[in-house]
């Protein structure tokens, strides 16, 4: 079969098609087709640290869907012929392993790269508004660079919380092209100058939960337009940036807490534990048309440096998509 390897350095990135050998599933995996994979930002950055030492080779693709087509031993909800979705590793490929614990089906809506752009980014929504953030009904979320596959999974589940949200992109085109989405507030701002703006729209309340997916050149700024007992999640920091000023008088004023979503030191049940949650909470708005994902463009599997690419130059809005080769 064939699938993608990369090796990266501290300042480039090397992709390579190889014919790889199928895989077996072991216990509780479950071999699977893929007929779609989506591409994170966070895999092709050295700085995140998912690759291992710099110039090793490693296969690539963190999320997608497809056709199971064996299970190993002990799987009990999954058999051959189900269509999945999930996280998994090297799913750059024609036929990759997902773990039980971490497969869902596909509802029947949904198509295969739909499905695709669902597990990662949104489990990671899931994590930073539900699990960790406790966002309500009602509250303010500040998303730094919403336009992002993050950003937008987490303005479409903000959204169906109840919440309100305000995005900030320093592009006004691809905020424009969220306000069908819900976007309350849209902040043209490439840099640390929103503080002001988001304090007029909340009131001068503040922003009750901030997602983060930036990097340290926006750290500061958000501390000063957080409001009491809000809550900073850091998701990412595609600047490059990661030191950054800390008010301590204001995060013990107004008791703020500040945590960080990677899934980069968890074990495999850690990462598994929020599925069963994210499958009772959020799926059915997927299954219900409610949330459909924000696919911004889909490549064809031969085409994932132009992919990788256009993610790059940030251009995007939503999730990029590679469509695997000899799949309708």
């Amino acid at each position: 079969m064939q699938a993608y390897w990369m090796q990266m350095s501290e300042s480039s990135t090397v992709l390579e098609q190889r014919e790889t050998a199928v895989p077996q599933p072991g216990a509780k995996q479950l071999l699977v087709r893929m007929h779609a994979a989506a591409l994170n930002r966070g895999e092709f950055l050295a700085a995140h640290g998912l690759h291992g030492e710099p110039g090793s080779w490693k296969a690539i693709g963190g999320e997608g869907a497809g056709e199971v087509v064996a299970v190993g031993a002990d799987v009990v909800r999954f058999k051959p012929g189900d269509r999945v979705m999930g996280r998994c590793a090297g799913a750059f490929a024609q036929q990759a392993l997902m773990e039980e614990s971490e497969a869902m089906a596909v509802p029947p809506a949904l198509s295969w790269e739909e499905a695709a752009s669902i597990p990662l980014t949104f489990l990671v929504a899931y994590d930073m508004l539900v699990l960790q953030g406790r966002l309500q009904a009602g509250e303010w979320l500040l998303v730094n660079g919403v336009s992002s596959g993050v950003g937008v999974a987490s303005l479409q589940l903000a959204k169906s919380l109840g919440a309100k949200v305000i995005g900030t992109s320093g592009s006004p085109d691809k905020l424009a092209r969220l306000a069908p989405l819900g976007l309350d507030v849209a902040l043209a701002s490439r840099g640390s100058d929103f503080a002001g703006a988001v304090m007029a729209a909340t009131a001068q309340l503040g922003a009750n939960l901030v997602v983060n997916t930036v990097g340290g050149t926006v750290f500061a700024e958000n501390i000063r337009c957080m409001a009491f007992e809000g809550r900073l999640a850091t998701v990412g920091y595609v600047d490059g940036v990661v030191h950054a000023e800390l008010d301590l008088a204001a995060l013990h004023a107004r008791r703020l807490t500040l945590f960080g979503v990677s899934n980069k030191l968890r074990s495999k049940t850690q990462r598994a534990a929020a599925v069963p949650g994210f499958v009772a909470d959020v799926m059915p708005h997927f299954a219900a048309g409610r949330i459909r994902p924000q696919i911004d463009q889909v490549f064809g599997f031969d085409q994932l440096a132009q992919a990788k690419a256009r993610m790059e130059a940030g251009g995007h809005v939503g999730k990029i998509v590679l469509r695997m080769s000899g799949v309708n």
